[in-house]
């Protein structure tokens, strides 16, 4: 993914052919970044890709084909999940704040557990199964009392919005006898997220599966399923190093081993979004202008914040450069330091900054590596109407438009404008049937 070609189709191929700016994922790297993971990590150990990463069903699809289970968080997730094959009981559903909808659309398909968060969250998930005079599985997420140091994102250990406090479970008493439509079965804990070091993975696994052996020891709820969480990392900047699927087997396998012996029908469950999908992932973006301010070099783009908001620190990130790389098949000169800024009117869009790249030129192709998570889907696609770009799927060497690029009537199709109207009031006319630009 770092050349100008992916599977042998070049870059400058795929941009005339779809357009830019744009997505491009490599399907076979999905589905062996999967397989390599699972084929490290304890037999018992199951992988359940979280969509919020990158939700499109096609990048999961290539996923599922490598053994990926399925971790959704909105209804939308869920129907994803489904459409691409997942049988319901491979599937969880997490997040703090579910709707009546999306628990009733989870005891309706029968996914494998839902994760309550709270036990207004329980209460709510026992009546809803009692309508339906059915059992349904639960796993309760524990907000638990100790903070590991080594994530990049803390996740445990302090007040947060997920989970339920561990002292608070622990108190809670017998929880058998009280839930009988909501089977509580079972324990999920999210420690920290963009971990890259195998020792801070042994020691959350460790807690995690100690945990689930006390809570189970004061409540008596059964242990169908324990989630370790994960929040495996990639490295995105200069200094960090890769976290490698043996290096993290060689950690936690040991402590797994241990586990099952002691719980063989205990179903072991590892999340792992960003660790799947970075990788494989580029988003390329065609130079539209250079020019020169202050002294600084510019290269003002066709992408830009809008579509990658993870490229400049959302979230975990700090402001650092995502690795970067000219795709365009030509000789360029010694690296010298570029801002590459995209097409909105904000000083803000700025997706490199004094990133060392070759003498750019209108018409060139960059690509922003490690872009196949946290793109689209947590970027602010709407931002002066752009909308959110093409993605196309590379797999076996044929290349396959999975998103289609936004145009600007599929922006105003679900806008209604609302105009005056004399007397009987104001009248109502979709927005796209204004008519276009003037030809």
């Amino acid at each position: 993914m770092r050349g100008t070609s992916v599977q042998g189709i070049g870059y400058r191929e795929l941009a005339e052919r779809f357009g830019t700016p744009l997505y491009v994922y490599d399907g076979d790297l999905l589905t062996a970044t999967v397989t390599g993971l699972r084929r490290a990590l304890h037999p018992a150990l199951e992988v359940f890709y979280s969509l919020k990463a990158n939700p499109n069903i096609s990048v999961f699809a290539a996923l599922r084909a490598g053994g990926a289970r399925a971790e959704v968080s909105s209804l939308v997730e869920l129907r994803t999940a489904l459409a691409a094959g997942t049988e319901p009981e491979n599937i969880l559903f997490l997040g703090p704040g579910k709707s009546e909808e999306e628990l009733a659309a989870c005891l309706d398909t029968g996914v494998y557990a839902v994760v309550c968060e709270s036990f207004a969250e329980l209460d709510r998930t026992e009546r809803l199964a009692a309508a339906r005079r059915i059992r349904q599985r639960v796993l309760l997420r524990v907000n638990p009392a100790l903070a590991i140091s080594g994530s990049r994102l803390t996740m445990g250990g302090k007040p947060r919005q997920f989970g339920i406090d561990e002292a608070q479970v622990l108190a809670a008493g017998d929880l058998t006898t009280r839930y009988r439509h909501a089977d509580v079965a079972g324990i999920q804990v999210y420690l920290g997220t963009r971990i890259l070091d195998a020792g801070v993975l042994g020691k959350n696994t460790r807690y995690i599966l100690d945990l689930a052996e006390r809570i189970s020891a004061a409540t008596g709820i059964r242990l169908d399923a324990v989630d370790i969480g994960g929040g495996l990392g990639v490295p995105y900047f200069d200094g960090e190093a890769e976290l490698g699927p043996a290096e993290a087997g060689r950690e936690i396998n040991p402590l797994l081993d241990a586990f099952t012996a002691a719980h063989p029908r205990t179903r072991l469950i590892m999340e792992s979004g960003r660790y799947l999908a970075a990788r494989a992932g580029v988003y390329v973006l065609g130079v539209r202008y250079v020019k020169e301010s202050l002294g600084e070099r510019f290269a003002v783009a066709d992408g830009g914040t809008h579509h990658h908001m993870a490229a400049v620190g959302i979230g975990s990130f700090v402001k650092r450069n995502f690795p970067a790389v000219l795709l365009s098949d030509r000789e360029a000169g010694e690296p010298r330091p570029w801002n590459v800024t995209g097409p909105l009117c904000t000083p803000n869009d700025s997706l490199l900054k004094q990133a060392e790249l070759p003498d750019l030129v209108p018409g060139d192709l960059l690509g922003v590596l490690n872009s196949g998570a946290y793109g689209p889907s947590a970027s602010p696609g709407l931002f002066l109407s752009h909308g959110f770009p093409a993605e196309v799927l590379v797999t076996g060497g044929r290349a396959h438009l999975v998103r289609e690029r936004d145009r600007p009537e599929d922006l105003l199709r679900p806008q209604r404008l609302v105009t005056a109207a004399g007397p009987a009031g104001a009248a109502v006319v979709p927005a796209a049937d204004r008519g276009g630009l003037p030809r």
